[in-house]
């Protein structure tokens, strides 16, 4: 993701699994738009049950916008042969918060570890270019705090610049919180700012 950016790219549904073949030895990938590492973990458990007899799930994931987080798995192959070559496309892509499983079956003839880097290398490629990629802007949580008798000057603030509401309390004192593009907050802050009895906080 390019800097001083609040645009990043994800994966907008989960993908086709898609058959990479190698001397007999027979690859199938995957890749999952995930947010947690309970996401993660759901996909895995649904990919191995899928393949109860394959040999190795390997995987890669990488989670986070401004900072990143990722594992790298090579689930039994000679290290480093699998979960950074499929990591290696993540980066490649310059994709987040996505999960990339590589199957494989052994065919019968050993492919060397240079083999094996291509052969993950190259399905997590052809997986990553037949997935649904898509551009997604980085939000920022706002929580607004305030009594119910600002509520007309908050909500007229809100719908002349068109702010999405996350949740909303109405009550004595009331909480709303905004999803607001991060690019717009420098704008957006000071609007609720100059109300004196209007809080806010980013969250």
């Amino acid at each position: 993701m390019k800097k001083d950016s609040d645009l990043y790219k994800t994966l907008s549904k989960v993908s086709n699994e898609l058959l990479f073949k190698e001397k007999n030895s027979k690859f199938y990938g995957q890749a999952f738009p995930v947010t947690t590492e309970s996401d993660i973990k759901t996909f895995l458990e649904k990919v191995k049950s899928k393949h109860p007899q394959s040999n190795h799930v390997c995987y890669a994931w990488q989670l986070g916008v401004d900072v990143f987080r990722y594992i790298a798995n090579d689930d039994g192959e000679p290290s480093n042969s699998a979960g950074m070559p499929i990591h290696g496309q993540i980066q490649s892509f310059e994709i987040t918060n996505v999960l990339i499983t590589v199957t494989r079956y052994f065919g019968g003839t050993k492919l060397g570890v240079g083999g094996l880097i291509s052969a993950y290398r190259t399905t997590a490629k052809m997986t990553l270019q037949t997935s649904s990629i898509i551009e997604k802007r980085v939000k920022i949580d706002v929580q607004l705090n305030f009594p119910y008798t600002e509520i007309n000057t908050v909500m007229r603030i809100i719908k002349k610049h068109r702010l999405p509401i996350k949740n909303q309390k109405m009550e004595l004192d009331c909480q709303i919180v905004l999803s607001i593009a991060k690019s717009s907050l420098k704008n957006i802050l000071p609007l609720f700012d100059t109300l004196q009895r209007v809080q806010t906080k980013v969250v």
